[in-house]
């Protein structure tokens, strides 16, 4: 999982090793690649082997360092993966260069999950919310509520830092312009909307102390007490308050991304793959992936299962109170305008 606001994950295999979860009298495989390290080794307990067991299959396991391996799978006509974790905007892309097999939705259920995270050739997997914090020392339970409130420098006078992705600013700035969370990606969408967006940016461009790259970046700099306010990955925030409330956070207007879930084009064991992607997205396999990593289950019925305590949910970016004003961030809106959004981005963050 690449390091975007979320918990940065080191390859724990090396590229081309294979990991396998069996059960004893296997039917067929599936390779599954993700993003290795500790956050695959979750995925293997929670997900990987009760499906490998329920089944009876053998699965194999990879890891992936983005859509370029993808790619280079297709182009060399060797494609060894079943199914794939990649980033939402990855996956649009690769739909897009018309390198992926279509679910078969008769096969894979998608009860539970919102219908922009189940596209005729990828599904959603799970999902991770930039929320607006703060120093809790500092400011206590008193930190910007809204986006309206971050841009208020005069209310809130600190350092700033937000994310360095076009994604995720241009839908804070226009709610901090007002835009009731629900209608963003309308908006966005909208004739003059990206200019609206762009130009309520350009107003706190000049406040922001630190454009960072990385979650772990993001972590660092509120550990060190550098900043007072900003744009930070949910999981990081919860990591840097296991011992005590460092960071303030809250759910509304938060940002929220996903990994999505695919299969190339050309996949050995594309009937095995749909077996397999059900599991995962069941609402009991997607609530022991919560349990496990600190992250949103796409199966809203996760929080059904008992699984999750209410405590663990009062965390979780994905629980039903928590989704009520965050907005999800529209993927195939930046695969189609992507150079010119990120030029125009990289133009205003370097002013």
């Amino acid at each position: 999982m690449k390091d975007n606001g979320k918990l940065t994950l080191t390859a724990g295999l090396a590229a081309g090793s294979l990991v396998i979860a069996t059960s004893a009298f296997a039917e067929g495989e599936v390779v599954f690649s993700s993003w290795g390290g500790s956050f695959q080794d979750a995925l293997r307990e929670s997900m990987l082997d009760p499906a490998a067991k329920k089944l009876g299959l053998t699965i194999k396991e990879d890891t992936t360092n983005g859509i370029q391996d993808v790619r280079a799978q297709i182009t060399a006509g060797a494609v060894a993966w079943d199914i794939t974790e990649q980033a939402l905007s990855d996956c649009a892309r690769l739909k897009q260069e018309g390198a992926l097999e279509p679910i078969d939705y008769g096969v894979v259920s998608t009860d539970g999950m919102p219908s922009s995270l189940v596209d005729s050739e990828w599904v959603g997997m799970l999902t991770y919310s930039l929320v607006i914090g703060w120093q809790a020392e500092k400011f206590g339970e008193n930190g910007p509520q809204s986006w309206a409130d971050f841009w208020n420098t005069e209310a809130f006078p600190g350092t700033r830092a937000m994310f360095n992705s076009v994604s995720h600013a241009l839908e804070a700035a226009l709610m901090a312009d007002g835009v009731d969370p629900a209608d963003v990606n309308t908006v966005l969408r909208s004739e003059g909307g990206v200019d609206r967006a762009f130009a309520k940016l350009e107003e706190i461009a000049p406040d922001i102390t630190v454009w960072y790259r990385g979650g772990s970046q993001a972590a660092q700099l509120m550990a060190d007490e550098e900043i007072d306010f900003i744009h930070i990955g949910n999981g990081r925030a919860e990591a840097l308050n296991a011992d005590a409330i460092t960071v303030g956070y809250t759910w509304n207007q938060a940002t929220t991304d996903a990994d999505c879930l695919l299969v190339p084009k050309g996949a050995p064991n594309h009937e095995n793959a749909m077996r397999v992607l059900n599991e995962m997205l069941s609402a009991e396999a997607q609530a022991r992936m919560a349990v496990a990593i600190s992250y949103g289950p796409v199966n809203a019925h996760a929080f059904e299962t008992g699984l999750i305590s209410p405590e663990l949910a009062a965390k979780n970016n994905a629980a039903p109170d928590n989704m009520k004003t965050q907005v999800v961030i529209d993927a195939s809106f930046y695969v189609e305008n992507f150079a010119e959004l990120q030029e125009r981005f990289d133009t205003l963050v370097q002013q």
